[in-house]
């Protein structure tokens, strides 16, 4: 079971959104987070919900998660802002997954991150990193759960 950070802006999906109901993580337009969202995170994994350009930047929360690698339904759709009309259902362009929540976490504020010497390599705490999906090592796993006293 593999570790992940999925970025999100908490005005459009916050994990409060999540805690709701299961959701479809939709709408990437990346071509390095859309190869992981297609190959690499698989249902059972666990995600870190990390609330971004926001005033309370940082990670907010722990999802699973429950069905992966599907093609991403908004991107056939002429109505969605995530539309694009070169992805084909045949040969689809554009993946996402489905999450489920777990739990809301402390705050863990970027600074608090960037702090932690455990985390000096993760690619959230560089500069220039905007991928809003990314692996997470099982040692930087346990350092940001170490942090929440979890």
């Amino acid at each position: 079971m593999a570790c992940w950070l999925f970025k999100t802006e908490p005005d459009t999906f916050s994990i409060d959104d999540l805690a709701r109901a299961n959701t479809l993580w939709e709408g990437v337009r990346n071509y390095q987070a859309r190869n992981f969202l297609r190959d690499e995170v698989k249902e059972g994994d666990e995600v870190f919900i990390y609330h971004s350009s926001c005033s309370r930047v940082g990670i907010a929360g722990l999802a699973r998660v429950v069905r992966a690698g599907v093609p991403d339904p908004f991107a056939f759709d002429p109505d969605s802002p995530y539309f694009d009309p070169k992805s084909d259902p045949a040969k689809p362009r554009w993946y996402a997954v489905e999450l489920t929540f777990e739990r809301r976490l402390p705050l863990l504020p970027l600074a608090a991150l960037k702090a932690n010497p455990a985390l000096a390599n993760m690619p959230l705490v560089k500069k220039g990193n905007r991928l809003s999906v990314m692996p997470v090592t099982d040692a930087e796993r346990q350092a940001i759960l170490g942090m929440t006293g979890v």
